[in-house]
């Protein structure tokens, strides 16, 4: 029997809070593309705890939005007055003036087909840091390769159709 079932947030946030105030941890699946590629939609699993104190460079806190979102994304600077710059691995616009009252918790691991990744490991920090400093360039070539297209009249083929074309180029492989 399967103890597995998709909520959403809204749902099980009290529940949530209770167990991480306790002291002790939460897994779920987030969904949505922002913090690709380290967290795949709906497939790796983060691990989450209580902050012990103020959060650091870098970490990934889950947080509620003014507007009642709940948002897990990278803390990528802070500001005068305290709060937190806020911005997912997969997106440039930045998030200003999160506060320490809107943090519930921070990811501690994430599991990506059943093996564990932490923020310690040498791998982690590898890629936090590239996927960091290489974000201006990221962006640079982002909109570059819009304006190319747009240049020359080339419509980026829809997702979908992508992924139809990927399944059927490994099912022939296999076949």
């Amino acid at each position: 029997m399967s103890l597995n079932k998709e909520v959403q947030l809204d749902d099980v946030i009290d529940i949530l809070r209770e167990k991480i105030d306790g002291g002790g941890t939460v897994t779920f699946t987030p969904k949505g593309t922002s913090m690709l590629p380290m967290l795949r939609d709906g497939k790796d699993v983060v691990v989450l705890k209580k902050p012990d104190g103020r959060l650091h460079l870098f970490d990934v806190p889950l947080y509620r939005r003014d507007n009642g979102k709940y948002v897990l994304h990278r803390v990528i600077d802070f500001l005068n007055d305290g709060s937190y710059v806020m911005c997912g691995d997969n997106q440039f616009s930045l998030e200003k003036g999160i506060r320490d009252d809107q943090i519930i918790a921070v990811m501690t691991a994430f599991y990506r087909k059943g093996k564990a990744y932490t923020p310690r490991t040498f791998r982690y920090r590898l890629y936090v840091n590239f996927w960091y400093y290489t974000r201006p360039f990221r962006r640079a070539y982002s909109g570059s390769k819009r304006r190319i297209f747009k240049l020359f009249g080339i419509t980026p083929k829809p997702k979908e159709e992508r992924k139809r074309k990927k399944k059927k180029k490994e099912d022939d492989i296999y076949d």
